[in-house]
């Protein structure tokens, strides 16, 4: 499992510090791990995630929606 720091997936997947905060916060990514003051998140889970939330987008689905769709059921 490769880990990223909030700096790293906010230079990789061009998100922005609030909305990976934003995210974090609705449990839409998991912090899956802390070093002192630092989050961790699964490069994997954050890739995954960040294209099904772009897909669900596109097809109109509003962000209430989109996080029940992920944090109750794969889609």
């Amino acid at each position: 499992m490769s880990l990223l720091s909030p700096k790293e997936v906010l230079k990789k997947y061009s998100l922005s510090y609030q909305t990976l905060n934003f995210y974090t916060t609705l449990g839409l990514f998991t912090v899956v791990e802390r070093r002192g003051n630092k989050r961790l998140y699964d490069e994997n889970e954050i890739r995954d995630r960040i294209g099904q939330i772009q897909t669900l987008k596109n097809q109109g689905y509003p962000l209430k929606l989109i996080i029940n769709k992920l944090n109750n059921a794969e889609i």
